[in-house]
């Protein structure tokens, strides 16, 4: 399976960015509002420069409460791990486990087309775990 048939499974292909220099108040108030755990930070909405999380502001306001005025860029991630539409799910679910990352954004010919979540790849396994349990269980109880 690849990423593309995920991405057009999710009920929703919109990817909520943010600019580098907005704050992080701004940054939690679009993670409330569109009910996600990261942001791909971008200047233009098609170039990544970053990813923010929830867990990056957890992080950062455990030992500093005035981060809530700081820029997102002084929390976010620069160096992203992106993935293409047309590479497998099995190679993604590797990476998310192996840098223990849960989102990863889709990129084609550089731009922003998508972002995928654990969420995501979990809720994709489930469904053909079950298909293959309804496969079995047809075939045991017809014969």
């Amino acid at each position: 399976m690849k990423i593309n048939d995920v991405i057009n499974a999710k009920p929703s292909h919109q990817v909520v960015t943010i600019g580098p220099d907005a704050t992080v108040r701004e940054l939690i108030a679009l993670l409330a509002e569109h009910n996600v755990g990261a942001l791909v930070v971008s200047d233009d909405g098609e170039r990544v420069s970053g990813i923010v999380s929830e867990r990056d502001v957890v992080r950062r306001l455990n030992s500093d409460a005035a981060v809530l005025e700081s820029q997102v860029r002084e929390i976010m991630t620069a160096d992203v791990r992106t993935c293409s539409g047309t590479d497998g799910l099995t190679d993604l679910m590797q990476t998310m486990t192996e840098h223990r990352i849960r989102h990863v954004p889709v990129v084609a010919d550089g731009k922003l087309t998508g972002i995928i979540s654990i969420g995501d790849v979990v809720k994709n396994r489930i469904g053909e775990l079950e298909f293959e349990r309804d496969q079995l269980d047809n075939y045991v109880h017809q014969t």
